[in-house]
């Protein structure tokens, strides 16, 4: 059997008995840093065979990972956190459930579900999307596709790249309420929650990796739907047919939609027999 262990994003202490129990029962304990892993085995009185499992060798380890599944038990862990979620493991599930081959996911500690928590934005509907581009040109391309979603928004980034990250975020999605974390379960764990405009004056230690939580759209759009209609109708679309469109295109109640259109073809009638006396 193989067991994906989430490990501490921080604090040793922040490990199930389970994982510690499974850690201490399997023949072969794969890891992306063993240097990182070690400390933890050590703290755990914890002795295995370490091998190294990481993004440059996903692909290659997988194979022989499964090659290794009928007479031992494995145990995958990252530096620090859900193995898979931003860090190698999603190659190896996807290779098991091609191969219809059994594995057990454990939980553990999630930097992105705590900072969410910690921000006190909405927690009901929210969308992870981790690391973007590295650039500022792919970043504000990204943010630009997630800028009309009602869903607060998990990010992470590393401390060289916070400040201009959070420049970013500021030409694209304006002023919102945003909440950064760092060092999250350390010594020096830190929270701040404010605004996207008055983030950049702040003075932000740009150390350990950062997780930012951010608003989501809360603007109501307001369309006008008989200038939308009339683009349907020119393009040589029949009443019905601009109706339906425009209210899957842009989300909007159908019964509004055809009210809307009803007026507009009074207005069209009214207009075609001015025009035929």
């Amino acid at each position: 059997m193989i067991y994906f262990c989430p490990t501490p994003i921080g604090n040793l202490g922040d490990i199930s008995l389970r994982t510690i129990e499974i850690l201490k029962s399997v023949d072969i304990i794969y890891a992306e840093d063993k240097r990182v892993t070690l400390k933890l085995l050590n703290h755990y009185d914890i002795n295995k065979e370490l091998r190294t499992y990481h993004k440059f060798n996903e692909a290659e380890m997988s194979e022989k990972i499964i090659e290794h599944l009928d007479d031992k038990d494995i145990a995958l862990v990252t530096d620090a956190g859900m193995p898979g979620i931003s860090d190698p493991g999603s190659v190896l599930v996807k290779k098991l459930i091609e191969e219809n081959i059994d594995f057990r996911v454990l939980p553990g500690a999630n930097a992105a579900l705590t900072a969410l928590v910690l921000s006190g934005l909405d927690t009901d509907h929210f969308t992870f999307y981790g690391f973007t581009g590295s650039k500022s040109n792919s970043r504000k391309k990204e943010f630009e596709s997630l800028k009309d979603l009602k869903f607060t928004l998990i990010f992470y980034e590393a401390p060289h790249r916070i400040r201009d990250f959070l420049q970013d975020v500021y030409e694209v999605f304006g002023e919102r309420k945003i909440s950064i974390s760092r060092e999250i379960t350390k010594v020096f764990e830190e929270t701040i929650r404010t605004t996207t405009s008055k983030i950049l004056e702040r003075d932000i230690v740009e150390k350990g990796e950062f997780v930012i939580v951010l608003e989501g759209n809360n603007e109501e759009k307001v369309y006008d739907i008989k200038s939308l209609l009339e683009e349907e109708l020119k393009s040589g679309k029949k009443k019905s047919q601009a109706v339906k469109e425009v209210s899957k295109k842009y989300n909007l109640p159908k019964n509004d939609v055809y009210k809307e259109s009803l007026d507009l073809w009074l207005t069209y009638k009214i207009l075609r027999v001015s025009l035929e006396k």
